[in-house]
């Protein structure tokens, strides 16, 4: 993990907040779910934008500091997340967008056929703000969503998700309409059980003012792991297709030989 420029005051960060990364031009964030990131027209003030703003400000009485946001997680999806400290550097990061690497760990229902692959379609949000996917580009825009199986049982699978580019639930629309809709997504299932399983894992970019790259992973939520666990519990072993950084087994303890007194 890189370290902070900055150092992080502990007790000023709020809840619902992990603060990765800090220095004087941008912050990273580990985003928990049900969060929102920025404000809406039914939340202005428990946002991880908000809350951050405060967070900067504290301590420092001569703070007037300000955020924007470089890009948004749904308020269900937990992750990564990234705001600017001034404009124009927000603004340097939409132009570089399409070079920043973002992925994402989903469980989904099932088993897909191909274990691989890329998802692609044109978008467009209907009256009831639900996207869908449509067929001309004169309707929508396009979506690409690259996705590869991790584990997989015999009722669900763990997906690593490349966000090839950057729409509005496109992960969530795309998998629903594999016929695999994201456990948890009550916007896009019928059957929606739990907390939304979607959790943006790492992020990978230049950054704005130096060109440094800079990569931050974040751990998997205990929601994951204790839904595999759950499975295995139930002896449905999980088959595992590649080694899974954060979710491996804890070793087996050996036991102590008993020694026959003489």
């Amino acid at each position: 993990m890189i370290k902070s420029k900055i150092k992080i005051r502990s007790k000023y960060v709020p809840n619902g907040i992990k603060i990765l990364y800090e220095d004087r031009d941008i912050i990273v964030i580990d985003k928990s779910s049900g969060l929102l990131s920025v404000k809406a027209k039914y939340e202005t003030e428990k946002t991880a934008h908000q809350l951050l703003i405060n967070y900067i400000r504290k301590g420092n009485p001569r703070a007037r500091g300000n955020l924007f946001a470089v890009h948004r997680l749904d308020r269900e999806t937990s992750g990564v997340l990234i705001f600017a400290k001034s404009y124009e550097l927000r603004e340097k990061f939409a132009d570089r967008w399409k070079e920043v690497e973002k992925k994402y760990l989903a469980i989904i229902p099932g088993n897909l056929t191909e274990k691989s692959g890329i998802v692609e379609s044109y978008l467009a949000e209907g009256d009831d703000y639900m996207m869908r996917s449509v067929d001309t580009p004169e309707e929508g825009k396009l979506a690409k969503t690259k996705y590869k199986v991790m584990h997989e049982s015999r009722h669900y699978s763990l997906l690593e998700i490349d966000l090839l580019t950057g729409k509005k639930n496109q992960i969530r629309v795309h998998l629903a309409g594999l016929g695999h809709p994201i456990i948890g997504d009550t916007k896009y299932s019928e059957d929606p059980k739990g907390r939304l399983a979607l959790h943006a894992f790492s992020i990978k970019f230049k950054h704005p003012f130096n060109d440094e790259l800079m990569e931050f992973e974040t751990k998997i939520p205990e929601y994951f792991s204790t839904y595999f666990k759950v499975l295995r519990d139930d002896k449905d072993e999980a088959l595992e297709t590649k080694p899974n950084r954060g979710m491996k087994r804890a070793p087996k303890k050996r036991k102590k030989k008993k020694v026959k007194a003489k």
